[in-house]
Formats: C-alpha cells, structure tokens, sequence
C-alpha cells in the first residue's frame, strides 16, 4: 500500500524517487492504532524536511495520513513516512522545496527477533544526523557482509569509532551496566526511547575494546531489541539478563494515539 498525501501514489511519482532518490524518512512500528515514540518520529520529520528541502512540514497532516493508511488493518504494521518533491530534478535539486508525504505499509514482524552476527566496515553515511533515502553505502556494505556469512554490517568511522548499523542503532553492555557508543549516527527514536529509561553511559567504543563487552543490542522501531551474538569473531552474552530488561522497559513504553 502506498499513499501520496492520503491519496493513491501515481507511478510518476515512484519513478522519480527511484531516480533521484532524494528525501528523508521515519519508520515506525504502529500497533492498535498507537506508536511508541510518534512525537519523536514527528519531530524527526520536521527538523529533516528543513534540513532536506528547506521547508517545514505539517506533522497534524502526517499523523493524518498514516491514521488513513492503516485504518481497518490488523495485526502491527510497519509503517514508513517518506518526504519527498516529486518534481526534483537532478540539475536543480536546490529548486526541490515543495515537499509531499508518502507513506507505505507492510506487516511487522514479531519481536523479539533472532540475534544477529554483524561484521565490523568501515563507513560513514553521508550526512549521518539525517534519516535520509541515500541508503546504497549501507546497503552495499549489508550485502558485503551477507555474502560473507554474517546478517549485517557494523560501521566503524575513519577514527576507529564504532557508530551504528546500516538501519539501526548499537548499545553495548559491560559489567558497569549499558554503554551507547559516541560517534557521528543517526540519533535512532527506539533508542531515545530506551536512553530515558536506561540511561547508561554514552562513551567513545573502538573494536579494540569489544573484550570487555558482555552483550550488545541492535535497536529500531521494527526490530525494537535484538541481541546481537558476533561483531567480527568477538562472541556476546545473548541470554544477558539485561538485555530481558531492556526489552522489558521498551515494549512498557506507552504506545501514542495516531
């Protein structure tokens, strides 16, 4: 299902996105009509769409168009709001300021998810504070990995800190208690979300201190809190009771009406 400003998308308009593949987006998990986090995702929008276009953004129009999108459906939708200008033009995107909500809708997966086993690159995202629609480096570096046995990529950055996933942010764990890596990423809702009520403690994290990591945790809004069992050939604490409470505190957070 794919809707452009609460109406039916024409093709033109995908065709354009497929082409320039300029904008920005949020992807949020939404279940019985509620979102954990919305005003965050809201805010999001906004503050990228001035970012992106230059522009501001009705975020009481997009919470009416994903309410219309997944009026009647059942079970929990994952539901991605794109911004974009259909009529950018690749020798002129600095004329692209009239930016229109697409929103797109597929079934969530349940959660908890299987652990993952992540291979450690190097890579920055381009413009890494953005939610952007640029996603080839990542999903290039994805496929890398995948080819090479592992589920996904772990990004390090040309100082050796370790940043995020290609579509998720990290947290690690240690005998201290929760450690959220320093470095220039996407500042993720899900783990805003969990930062309120686990606070730990935010500090440069290099591979060369993996050792001393007990477990560490991919979070978004599809996946929520997924464990992950490998970075590299580093092994982590998968059934770590910490990790059982940060699902816990997570899944706890009140779900915001559309």
């Amino acid at each position: 299902m794919a809707e452009l400003n609460g109406l039916p998308v024409e093709s033109d308009v995908l065709l354009r996105l497929a082409l320039t593949n300029y904008g920005h987006f949020t992807t949020m998990r939404v279940e019985d009509g509620r979102v954990r986090g919305l005003g965050l995702h809201l805010e999001r929008l906004v503050r990228d769409c001035r970012a992106v276009f230059g522009a501001g953004l009705d975020p009481e129009a997009v919470r009416r168009y994903v309410r219309q999108a997944v009026a009647g459906e059942s079970g929990p939708r994952i539901v991605r709001v794109t911004v974009l200008d259909p009529a950018v033009d690749l020798g002129r995107p600095a004329a692209a300021d009239q930016p229109q909500v697409l929103v797109t809708v597929r079934p969530g997966a349940a959660v908890p998810q299987s652990p993952l086993r992540v291979k450690s690159v190097r890579h920055e995202r381009e413009v890494p504070a953005v939610k952007h629609t640029g996603l080839f480096g990542a999903l290039h570096a994805r496929r890398a990995c995948q080819l090479d046995g592992y589920d996904d990529a772990l990004f390090v950055g040309a100082d050796g800190r370790v940043s995020e996933g290609g579509t998720w942010n990290i947290g690690f764990i240690r005998r201290d208690g929760v450690v959220w890596p320093e470095a220039e990423a996407l500042p993720g809702v899900t783990a805003a979300l969990l930062r309120q009520r686990e606070a730990g403690t935010g500090a440069p994290v290099t591979l060369d201190e993996l050792p001393e990591m007990q477990a560490a945790f991919a979070t978004n809004a599809a996946i929520g809190v997924r464990a992950v069992s490998h970075i590299d050939e580093v092994s982590l604490d998968t059934g770590h009771p910490l990790l059982a409470r940060l699902r816990e505190a997570y899944l706890a957070v009140p779900g915001e009406r559309l």
